[in-house]
C-alpha cells in the first residue's frame, strides 16, 4: 500500500530546513555554510534533507522565494485595487517593499554587513531575478493604468516597466549600501536624502509624470533607517 502524504506536515518539516538555512545566510554567508550545519541546526538526518531538496542550492531557492511570498502578500492588495490611481499604486509598491524591511527591522540591521559581503553574491543574484520576475507584470498594469489616466506617459510604453523594475532594484540595492556606509559616518544623512531624491526624478521622468508628483519615501521613514 501506498504511503499516504501528509501535506501539513511535510510543510512543516520542509519550513524547518528553510528555516535553518535562512539563519546560517544572515549569520554566516551562503558560502561558508554547509548542508551538514543545516542538519546540526535541525537535528535531521541527510536522507530527510534529500527528501526535501536535491542540493544546497536548491534549499536557498526555497528561502528566496520564501521571502519574496511574503513580501508579496504586503504589496499584493496595492495593485488590485480600483479606487487607486497609477501614481499612488507606484508609490505604495515601492513603500510596501520598504514596510516589509521596516517590518523585520532588527532582522534586515542584523543581516545588512552579511548580506554585502561576497558569501552571499549568489544569494543576493538569485533575489534580483526573483524580484524582476514579480516587479515586472505589476509594473506592466501600473504604467497601463497611468498611461490611460493620463498621468503617465512614454513613447516607449511596452518597454517601461522593465525600465523601471531596474531602477527599484537599483534604489534598493544602494540604499542597503548607504545603511552600510552611515554606520562609519561614510556619507551624511542629508546627502542619502539628495540621493533619494534623485531617485524620485528619475522616476518621475522616466513614466512621464509631474515632478514633484512621486516621492516613495518620506522623511520620517529615511530617519527611520538612516537617521
Amino acid at each position: 500500500m501506498a504511503r499516504t502524504l501528509d501535506p501539513v506536515s511535510h510543510a512543516v518539516r520542509r519550513d524547518a530546513f528553510v528555516d535553518a538555512a535562512a539563519l546560517l545566510i544572515q549569520t554566516h554567508g551562503y558560502e561558508q555554510f554547509s548542508v551538514q550545519d543545516v542538519l546540526d541546526g535541525t537535528g535531521a538526518s541527510k536522507g530527510a534533507f534529500y527528501h526535501y531538496f536535491d542540493s544546497k542550492d536548491e534549499l536557498v531557492d526555497a528561502v528566496v522565494n520564501r521571502m519574496a511570498d511574503q513580501a508579496t502578500v504586503v504589496v499584493g492588495p496595492v495593485l488590485v485595487d480600483p479606487a487607486l490611481p497609477a501614481a499612488d499604486k507606484l508609490e505604495r509598491l515601492v513603500n510596501g517593499m520598504a514596510q516589509f524591511k521596516a517590518e523585520r527591522r532588527e532582522l534586515v540591521l542584523g543581516i545588512l554587513r552579511v548580506w554585502q559581503s561576497e558569501d552571499n553574491a549568489l544569494v543576493r543574484e538569485k533575489l534580483r531575478r526573483i524580484v524582476a520576475v514579480r516587479l515586472r507584470p505589476w509594473l506592466e498594469g501600473i504604467v497601463r493604468q497611468g498611461i490611460e489616466e493620463g498621468s503617465f506617459s512614454s513613447s516607449q510604453p511596452d518597454y517601461l516597466a522593465r525600465v523601471l523594475t531596474t531602477l527599484i532594484q537599483g534604489m534598493s540595492e544602494l540604499a542597503s549600501e548607504l545603511w552600510v556606509d552611515r554606520q562609519t559616518d561614510a556619507v551624511s544623512l542629508e546627502e542619502v536624502k539628495r540621493t533619494f531624491d534623485a531617485y524620485y526624478e528619475a522616476f518621475e521622468r522616466i513614466v512621464g509624470a509631474r515632478p514633484g508628483s512621486l516621492k516613495f519615501l518620506d522623511e520620517p521613514t529615511i530617519e527611520f533607517w538612516f537617521g
